[in-house]
């Protein structure tokens, strides 16, 4: 992509972020052959792998791995990265996951990117920004809340 050292002022950088900012993300629906297919190879657990088992389990029927609730919050974030031209140079993780409620077949997914604090680098030419991500099924029922940082470009200073 050329982000570092780039000078395309369509790009976002960190200076284009604020605290508050909050950034409406794709929706995206998941469906029962996903859900087997992730559990299949990732998390094997009979809520998550078997139909059956997960009618007669706590949960009333199959749901989706938090881990594969994850990786479709990765996904949606990385695409709005990519549609924004967002200037994103990875993370160093996640401070808080919660899987607030389960996600099921059929579940349609939507999702935000909040700014929760910013602050430049001391050491590198890049902006740190901690951000919550949330997830809401079709309902409303918030199923993912997530508290990471990213690092983010700075601006490049214009040629002389």
């Amino acid at each position: 992509m050329g982000i570092v050292g780039s000078r395309d002022r369509s790009m976002r950088y960190f200076e284009d972020f604020k605290v508050g900012d909050v950034i409406p993300l794709a929706p995206l629906s998941i469906g029962e052959a996903e859900i087997l297919a992730f559990a299949r190879k990732f998390d094997p657990q009979p809520m998550h792998l078997d139909p059956e088992a997960a009618r007669r389990g706590a949960f009333g029927g199959l749901i989706a791995s938090g881990w594969h609730t994850c990786a479709l919050a990765m996904r949606a974030t990385a695409a709005w990265f990519a549609e924004a031209k967002v200037a994103a140079l990875g993370s160093p993780g996640l401070d808080q996951v919660r899987w607030l409620a389960p996600v099921r077949p059929g579940d349609r997914l939507a999702g935000s990117f909040e700014v929760l604090e910013m602050r430049p680098s001391s050491s590198r030419p890049m902006g740190i920004v901690k951000q919550r991500l949330e997830f809401r099924n079709q309902a409303g029922t918030l199923v993912l809340s997530m508290i990471g940082t990213g690092f983010f470009a700075r601006r490049p200073e214009p040629a002389a």
